[in-house]
């Protein structure tokens, strides 16, 4: 059991294992034999009822109880005594194996198999149960077979809610208890079982309830876990929304060839640079979805049929759901003035993972203006380069301020419904933040600072959806700094939770984001558009977010921060200057959301950890050329490209060979070394600058 410390064991208990080793050779010998050869008589099937006494983890011997069981099954002379004799027979030696070890997977496995034959009482196992949890009530095994006896006799959830109670109140620390009633009261909600209509009445009455076990024992976690949930829950909507999109409603997007635009009634912010005959539209929901097609999205302008965009997934693996989704609109050449209207959801077909419908259809409109190459781009300089270091900006003009506080109020949709739906939700959260508070001052409570913090930034983004005011985002990271320094072992979650945070309120509004505006110094360089530049860095982030709120980046400078991750990035379709420099990036693998920005040309990297780990972990957890994601969409058989063996190099193959770089910088890498440089300018042909040094 956890906790309990190990002793040397005695002569007599060494002898006893030994003896216990040599039968169960024995046994297992024979067994095997009678397994083989197929043997299903009396002796045989008794010899595997006694391995299974001593190792109820012998799932061959279970598997072949199966076997044997059918076997007798299908005789010519089996009628419903004999079927019934074989059947108890079996439970019986299940139950034996359960006194032995009563965790045992592969026992509870063999039960549920054999009782779905159904000729066993499902009462009887109600009293087997009762047995079983009263010598261990947190056996997540049997509440797991509990679910599976109640569904079989059709016993209500309500009953069942009621006995989760009962055993609560027994111990509050009954974490399956607290489990079984959440998934309980979450098939009640899908349901809407009487009573169960709406969140509204039986949520703040789970809040009183999980408050008795929380106060009689703030350092148990099983009740905080519930509560965490119970926070889940009212914060949630069922069915998806759409948060905000790119272009925003209203919006006046230029198109320019040349990346140079001079046409000052145009923002920056809305300014372009297509040199791909299309612009990416970006929906970006609340939660993850499915669905997404031109039958569920209608896109109508002058120039393009709806039917022919391909709307399409950002998400970190080749998953047909994500809260990101992109379409690219295709444009003409010449001259263009036009309006387009998007509609989502006027159409069944949008639905989250958790099942649930879009319901709530809304639409957008934008104007679209195509400004043809006036430059002669024979004339243009190849030395040009972007370098986002602090002496190239200068602070964005309050001049120009109105085009970026437009810009922001455009970019998010309004839900209308939003407002008198969420205001039972605010008021459960307001009651919470008073409980919690009142907590924190009679104890100084880790978990509960956490919870604290979770529902004061829950409730912000539910009492002012329309205002982007976060009220209480100084008191989080107050919270989260306390937190940080009173629980070492969990630093790095409080860490990306802070920074989070952080990036919600720099998001929050207007003002808050136009301090982190500033213009790059050369307006008319070739290789930018909208010189707008929006400035993270310095801010010891260790995790990014607020990614609704950044559709409209074009050039992003996170650099001198703590990131590990960039995961989410994928969704700044725009984003065609990006750095990176002086983080905590640790592998190649971790710069995968970065393979699908096709508008990104400058990249920096510089001065990260990658090639510090000869182990890089995140490719388990990322993508590999065997994996389903980075890869898949390549030819198998493919091992060299343009001389580079891609069993050796293969993350820098799969990451960087999409990429349409213009230039990158990687010095200051374990692995920029220059045997790898060169490997990355046969990966990357229309690379011009490598570290700041041109490439022939």
């Amino acid at each position: 059991m956890h906790g309990r410390p190990r002793k040397a064991p005695k002569p007599e208990e060494e002898a006893a294992s030994v003896a216990k080793a040599q039968k169960l050779r024995a046994l297992q010998t024979q067994f095997f034999s009678f397994h083989h050869n197929k043997i299903y008589t009396k002796e045989a099937v008794e010899l595997s009822a006694k391995l299974l006494e001593i190792n109820p983890e012998s799932y061959t011997a279970w598997n072949y109880r199966k076997l044997a069981v059918e076997h007798y099954l299908s005789q010519p002379d089996c009628n419903p005594d004999l079927i019934k004799s074989v059947l108890d027979d079996e439970l019986r030696v299940v139950e034996n194996a359960l006194r032995q070890n009563f965790k045992s997977y592969g026992a509870w496995h063999h039960r549920k198999w054999v009782i779905s034959k159904g000729h066993s009482s499902v009462n009887n196992e109600l009293r087997l149960l009762d047995k079983f949890q009263k010598a261990d009530s947190r056996n997540f095994h049997a509440w797991n077979y509990r679910r599976f006896v109640a569904e079989s006799m059709k016993r209500s959830e309500q009953d069942e809610l009621k006995y989760t109670e009962d055993m609560i109140y027994k111990n509050f620390s009954n974490y399956s208890a607290w489990h079984n009633r959440s998934v309980l009261l979450s098939a009640l909600f899908e349901k809407k079982a009487e009573g169960f209509l709406s969140k509204e009445k039986v949520l703040p009455e789970e809040y009183e309830f999980i408050h008795q076990a929380i106060f009689t024992d703030p350092d148990d976690q099983s009740g905080w876990f519930y509560h965490l949930w119970l926070l889940d829950q009212t914060v949630t909507t069922d069915s998806p929304l759409l948060a905000s999109s790119w272009p925003g409603h209203g919006y006046d997007v230029l198109l320019v060839e040349d990346r140079c635009y001079n046409g000052s009634a145009f923002s920056p912010f809305t300014a372009l640079h297509s040199d791909s005959g299309s612009f990416p539209i970006v929906l970006y929901f609340n939660q993850p979805v499915g669905g997404v097609s031109s039958s569920t999205v209608t896109v109508e302008c002058g120039f393009n049929k709806n039917e022919d965009l391909l709307w399409k997934p950002l998400s970190a693996s080749n998953s047909q759901t994500a809260r990101v989704w992109v379409a690219h609109l295709k444009i003409p050449s010449s001259d263009l003035h036009s309006t387009v209207e998007v509609s989502v959801g006027h159409s069944k077909g949008i639905i989250s993972t958790r099942g649930f419908e879009y319901s709530h259809p809304s639409m957008f409109s934008f104007k679209v203006r195509v400004q043809p190459m006036e430059r002669d781009f024979s004339q243009v300089s190849v030395a040009e380069s972007i370098s986002l270091r602090e002496e190239n900006f200068k602070i964005y003009g309050t001049q120009s301020e109105e085009s970026i506080i437009n810009s922001f109020n455009q970019l998010s949709i309004k839900n209308g419904h939003e407002s008198t739906a969420s205001n039972w939700r605010s008021e459960a959260l307001a009651k919470e933040i008073e409980c919690f508070r009142e907590l924190l001052s009679l104890m100084d409570c880790k978990i509960g600072k956490l919870t604290l913090a979770r529902l004061l930034m829950a409730y912000d983004v539910m009492s002012y959806p329309f205002a982007n005011k976060l009220v209480h985002s100084e008191e989080v990271l107050e919270l989260y700094s306390d937190l940080m320094k009173l629980d070492p072992t969990h630093y790095q979650y409080y860490k990306d939770e802070h920074s989070m945070v952080l990036l919600q309120k720099v998001t929050s509004s207007k003002e808050s984001l136009l301090q982190h505006c500033f213009q790059y110094k050369d307006s008319v360089s070739s290789a930018i558009c909208g010189p707008i530049c929006l400035r993270l860095n310095n801010l010891s982030l260790s995790r990014m977010g607020a990614f609704e709120k950044l559709l409209w980046v074009q050039m992003l400078d996170l650099s001198d921060n703590e990131l590990q991750s960039i995961e989410g990035l994928e969704a700044m379709q725009l984003l065609s200057c990006l750095s990176l420099r002086n983080n905590k990036l640790r592998s190649l693998t971790a710069l995968e959301p970065l393979r699908k920005l096709k508008l990104l040309r400058v990249l920096d990297i510089s001065y990260n950890q990658i090639g510090d780990h000869s182990i890089d972990t995140t490719r388990y957890l990322c993508s590999s050329p065997l994996s389903h994601s980075v890869g898949s969409e390549s030819n198998k058989d493919e091992t060299v490209t343009s001389g580079v063996a891609l069993i050796d190099n293969w993350e820098a193959f799969y990451i960087f060979k999409d990429f349409n770089l213009n230039q990158l910088d990687i010095v200051g890498n374990t692995i920029a070394d220059e045997k790898f440089k060169s490997i990355l300018v046969k990966i990357m042909p229309k690379l011009k600058q490598l570290d700041g040094k041109l490439l022939g």
